[in-house]
């Protein structure tokens, strides 16, 4: 009997994966467990398993293609079997009715059965689709269709649980007619709107309105420009693809569907930096030479953030989960994009034991071995820059998550001392919060409280 083959679930926070390359094609023969094929997630690349014995009779998606979780990718069976009744919608998503969404991320020590259910999208009756400034809460599938089909989901008003925008209002938008920019959508009374125009995903731009001083050669694509500007040299059209579109594509949703606004400080490093100092001129039986400025920052932020839990929470549209446990995610640089690896518990875990766990998740991130379960379930995360040079920038929210901390360079700078002017090392510290749970108040108190433990390291590790 002929079985399917399905794109597995990678964690709560992995919609969609990218499939880097068939190792079995169509005809051969597979035995239960045998690699079909290799996928590629925002986070780590898998192997997707044969689940029986037999022929691979069919394959619905090519390489390169981003496909959607639960979604049917290849048929199994016996040579000559018959599997039209796999034909049918094969290339479509899983329906929504069959598993109900759990929130994103959510942290490992919080069981399922804590986490107040919500409602299918298909459970939701029909109402008609509108339009309005501001935008509403949109589902994760919504999101990936309105991504495909060049819809802005920001801008539908949704007819899901609590307003929410689900997968048919985007498909009802996408069906009424070509997808308009918020500012080509402002001025088009009046006009002729094409099929399409050029904007992401064939949205409508202002400029494919004929709208006087808008040069619709400045938002065409490489092609376009070539053939319209007179470039000093050649020019290289690349496709974005892989991890580099899924990350464009996270970026996006997180700046569309969150209030970010980012509160910036300094705090003077000299006592963790004497500290670390100590720290790599001790004797390697003590086990802490390696322990790094970014180590330290880790442990405090851990700390610190328990004196604020609404920072430590995730934001769910209509209700936010604030978590006992601080699970730290921190931005790694690899050579296939920006990873982010969960330090879990970071809270209960010494100084020594941050180090070590920090070091082993960069190293696996690095070296293409980390599981996706060590990228996902962050209540809060931090990106340091510092090594770079960068004194300052404002880092992007990882929905639900609502805050991240970017860490800056230590630069000098004068101080009032006793009679005379003294330098003294000062690291920029960048918090963006998503204004829509966190204040501008409570956000500056954890800043301000996490500037007093770094100036004060020495006493703060002997509390």
């Amino acid at each position: 009997m002929a079985v399917s083959v399905l794109m597995p679930k990678q964690g709560n926070s992995v919609e969609s994966c990218v499939i880097l390359d068939w190792v079995k094609k169509e005809g051969d023969s597979v035995a239960p467990g045998e690699v079909l094929c290799e996928a590629e997630t925002d986070k780590a690349t898998i192997e997707i398993e044969s689940p029986a014995g037999g022929i691979l009779l069919k394959t619905f998606f090519d390489v390169d293609a981003d496909v959607p979780v639960q979604t049917m990718i290849a048929v199994i069976g016996e040579a000559g079997e018959d599997i039209s009744e796999f034909l049918t919608g094969s290339s479509g998503a899983a329906e929504d009715s069959s598993v109900n969404e759990v929130p994103s991320e959510a942290s490992p020590d919080v069981s399922v059965s804590s986490i107040p259910s919500v409602v299918s999208e298909q459970s939701s009756p029909s109402s008609s689709v509108g339009i309005q400034a501001g935008g509403n809460p949109v589902s994760p599938r919504a999101r990936n269709t309105a991504r495909d089909k060049g819809v802005d989901s920001s801008v539908l008003t949704g007819t899901g649980p609590g307003g929410r925008v689900i997968e048919r209002d985007v498909l009802s938008a996408a069906a009424s007619g070509a997808a308009l920019t918020p500012a080509a959508r402002a001025a088009a009374a009046g006009k002729s709107i094409p099929a399409s125009g050029t904007g992401l995903g064939g949205r409508v731009r202002l400029g494919d309105l004929g709208t006087p001083g808008a040069d619709v050669s400045l938002m065409s694509p490489a092609g376009v420009f070539a053939g319209q500007m007179d470039f000093p040299g050649p020019v290289t059209e690349t496709a974005v693809k892989g991890v580099r579109k899924l990350i464009a594509g996270r970026m996006i949703d997180s700046l569309s569907t969150t209030a970010q606004l980012t509160n910036n400080t300094a705090a003077d490093v000299s006592s963790i930096l004497a500290y670390r100092k100590k720290c790599k001129a001790s004797d390697p039986v003590l086990g802490v030479s390696g322990i790094s400025l970014n180590d330290i920052f880790l442990y405090l932020v851990s700390r610190v953030l328990k004196s604020h839990p609404v920072l430590n929470s995730h934001w769910l549209g209509d209700r936010y989960l604030s978590f006992e446990r601080v699970h730290l995610g921190f931005a790694v640089d690899t050579p296939r994009g920006l990873l982010v690896p969960v330090i879990r518990n970071a809270d209960l875990l010494t100084l020594k034991q941050i180090s070590a766990e920090a070091g082993r998740l960069a190293s696996a991130s690095r070296e293409g071995k980390i599981q996706p379960e060590e990228l996902s379930g962050a209540t809060f995360t931090i990106s340091n820059l510092g090594a770079m040079g960068i004194e300052s920038f404002t880092p992007i929210i990882n929905p639900p998550e609502v805050g991240i901390l970017g860490i800056c360079s230590s630069v000098l700078r004068p101080v009032q001392g006793d009679g005379d002017i003294v330098f003294k090392p000062y690291s920029g510290l960048s918090l963006t919060y998503d204004h829509q749970l966190v204040d501008g108040a409570p956000a500056s108190r954890f800043l301000v409280d996490l500037k007093k433990a770094i100036e004060n390291f020495d006493l703060f590790l002997a509390g």
